[in-house]
């Protein structure tokens, strides 16, 4: 593993770019020149990516997790339509490549088909975040063991429809004044895609309560829910970090992610609006198409994407 003596990046040293292009030319044997040039360029975008994170070794971050968070970056590029279908697939599959060389195993290997789907991808089962008493006792779950930022989190990203980025980095002193001028809330913060388009989610009581708690929640002395003493990658992302540690609770309790919190958030949203369950709860469209397509634009402005087909794989099919 790697050529130096330092365990840096897997021993290939202290730059995750330069560590990744050098695993690669060992790893095809100062060969195949073309394939470690494509692999190369798209591993300097992941190398970007990964530093804009706060990760600096990927020696000491969990290797399946940094890329699954890329994956879930590269997933909101396609949806925002910032990045062909194709290419992202092929990122993706640098990432494992790369992966497979700098460690010498598949430890990571994410399935490109998982992330990035074609647009008539329609959702066909309903959000178990839905359930209202299994987030309940996810959350419960979740403070007992201690985990209080991971449970909110949690409640933030089925409350507000947010990511787990935009969750993990709200200014929540922002939030709470918005929340008590306006009524609503500008999610801003950690936001992907580069968008900059005003997302104002609207304030009820399960708002207010998951604000409180995230509130509570957040270490003293920050904004958001990140220490003073931490990154993003240590909290979020590394193999100790509390989200890390989090997700095997949602497990057990049969909530497959944070982001299915998200697709609750805009079913719900789909209710409030049209006054019928979404497609994907019922198996079809009952409210009208009016009505339907007013729905989609405001969850879909809510959500942070651009287009409106998006919304299939969140609520199901409009026909």
């Amino acid at each position: 593993m790697g050529r130096y003596a330092s365990s840096r990046n897997f021993g290939y040293g202290k730059q995750i770019k330069n560590a990744g292009k050098t695993a690669l030319r060992d790893f095809y044997g100062q060969g195949h020149y073309g394939t470690v040039a494509s692999h190369s360029q798209r591993w300097s975008q992941f190398a970007a990516w990964a530093k804009d994170e706060g990760v600096r070794d990927l020696a000491k971050i969990d290797s399946r997790e940094l890329a699954t968070a890329y994956a879930e970056h590269i997933q909101t590029l396609v949806e925002e339509k910032k990045l062909a279908v194709s290419t992202a697939k092929n990122h993706i599959s640098t990432v494992n490549r790369t992966f497979l060389a700098l460690r010498g195993d598949q430890h990571v290997n994410i399935l490109p088909r998982d992330y990035v789907k074609n647009r008539s991808n329609i959702r066909t089962i309903a959000p178990a975040a839905l359930d209202e008493n299994r987030v309940q006792h996810t959350l419960s779950a979740l403070r007992e063991e201690g985990l209080n930022r991971g449970a909110a989190v949690l409640e933030l990203a089925r409350a507000f429809g947010v990511r787990r980025e935009e969750a993990v980095k709200a200014d929540l002193n922002r939030w709470s004044r918005e929340a008590n001028r306006h009524g609503s809330v500008n999610v801003i913060d950690g936001t992907k895609g580069g968008r900059d388009a005003p997302r104002w989610i609207p304030i009820g009581d399960m708002q207010r309560q998951a604000l409180q708690n995230a509130l509570a929640a957040r270490p003293t002395g920050s904004a958001n829910l990140i220490a003073s003493h931490e990154s993003y990658a240590q909290f979020a992302i590394s193999r100790g970090g509390e989200i890390y540690k989090a997700r095997a609770v949602l497990k057990e309790y049969n909530l497959p992610s944070y982001h299915d919190s998200r697709a609750a958030y805009a079913c719900q949203r789909y209710e409030q609006i049209t006054g019928s369950p979404a497609p994907v709860v019922t198996g079809e469209r009952i409210a009208s198409k009016q009505k339907d397509r007013e729905a989609r634009a405001i969850i879909s402005a809510e959500l942070g994407h651009g287009r409106l087909d998006v919304l299939n794989s969140y609520i199901g099919s409009s026909r």
